[in-house]
């Protein structure tokens, strides 16, 4: 039987996020931000992922894969949400995946660290052939679901427990 290891504390990842907003100089929008919940981003999350399938499955590669972008984008800005900090930028959801990855480290999961910075790496460049095009389907495919298992590892163990 296998165990489901506890989210990290509350107050650490809140910590490791607005740590990553500091570093991104994300600062906040009074005007913007009450309109930015957890609950808005975890379904623009879904529906990026849902999304990303359809076009993967109409060869429309681009769309695939700025989608599977966008589902990861999403459930950063969820967790950040969920943890009282909104992001505004694209530097923020990096900064702020960086320091949920020095988060992991610093519980001694360094694995957990290096797969968070590898599918985010990989959710970049899947970004870039939204402009670009240059990736063929297989490599869509793949950064799919690296970018699915990413979303999950991130909700299973930086949310807020319910």
């Amino acid at each position: 039987m296998t165990t489901t290891p506890a989210p990290y504390p509350p107050a650490d990842v809140a910590a490791a996020v607005a740590r990553g907003l500091a570093n991104a100089n994300d600062r906040p929008r009074p005007g913007l931000d009450a309109i930015r919940t957890p609950q808005k981003y975890a379904a623009l999350a879904r529906a990026f992922r849902d999304s990303a399938w359809e076009h993967l499955e109409k060869d429309d590669l681009p769309q695939a894969s700025n989608k599977a972008w966008g589902l990861v984008a999403e459930t950063v800005k969820d967790i950040s949400a969920q943890h009282g900090a909104i992001i505004h930028s694209h530097q923020g959801i990096v900064e702020v995946t960086y320091e949920l990855a020095r988060l992991a480290a610093s519980f001694g999961d360094t694995a957990i660290r290096r797969e968070i910075n590898r599918a985010l790496m990989t959710a970049g460049k899947l970004h870039v052939n939204f402009y670009e095009n240059e990736l063929p389907d297989d490599a869509v495919l793949e950064g799919l679901i690296h970018c699915e298992e990413l979303s999950e590892l991130i909700y299973h163990r930086f949310r807020v427990a319910v």
